[in-house]
């Protein structure tokens, strides 16, 4: 089994305990976008489309939105079971650890700083000086091409992609995997990345506790 070097996960469902950053958020306002998600699905609509049509569904409840709103959309949301044991053993061992996510940067910079990885990329918003909503960033990672930012990460850290696993949870983190790199399929739900994960042959690891990830990886158990 090649040496490992590198991994760069997903973040939501992979290292946080949710299914989606933007879900929470239409949770919290009580809104929903299925049909703009449905065109996101088939590349209908750009990344920053998708955005500012959410951003307006989120308004129409509260024109005025502060970054603490959006926070509090994130109250309660645990790590992953044996996230914090996998990064941990992963630098333990002289491993870098990225989050490559198309995820908000509130959620995903706060899982970051929790778990001490190495790098981390997320998308967001813009805020006034005074925290209150302006409106999208530029987006950082795109959904359906995560490898840009993964080969980013390769080539600061010149590391080759034969050193290099993605984890990720649904049929688009599969661009994480660039050539030469490995991946493995972490808990997908059935509408997710199952399918697409048995499509692409790639090692599925079922249930809820990331250290499921570590035979696949390095071929033995996860270390007691």
């Amino acid at each position: 089994m090649r040496e490992v070097r590198a991994v760069a996960f997903d973040c939501d469902g992979v290292l946080a305990a949710n299914d989606s950053s933007w879900q929470n958020i239409h949770d919290y306002f009580g809104t929903e976008n299925k049909e703009m998600l449905a065109k996101f699905i088939r590349k209908e609509v750009t990344e920053e489309e998708f955005v500012l049509d959410d951003i307006r569904l989120w308004r129409d409840v509260q024109p005025e939105i502060h970054r603490d709103d959006i926070m509090r959309c994130y109250s309660g949301i645990k790590l992953m079971p044996g996230a914090r044991e996998v990064v941990e053993e992963l630098q333990n061992r002289g491993i870098l650890v990225a989050i490559v996510s198309s995820g908000v940067d509130l959620l995903i910079g706060t899982i970051a700083n929790m778990l001490k990885v190495n790098d981390w990329a997320a998308n967001g918003f813009e805020w006034d000086e005074e925290g209150w909503l302006i409106g999208s960033k530029p987006t950082v990672v795109q959904s359906h091409d995560k490898g840009i930012m993964v080969k980013k990460f390769a080539n600061i850290n010149s590391i080759d992609p034969s050193h290099i696993v993605s984890v990720g949870d649904s049929g688009p983190d599969l661009s994480m995997m660039i050539p030469g790199s490995r991946f493995i399929g972490f808990n997908p739900a059935p509408n997710r990345g199952a399918e697409d994960f048995v499509k692409a042959g790639v090692p599925i690891v079922e249930g809820q506790d990331l250290r499921g990830i570590w035979e696949p990886m390095f071929g033995e158990k996860f270390p007691k």
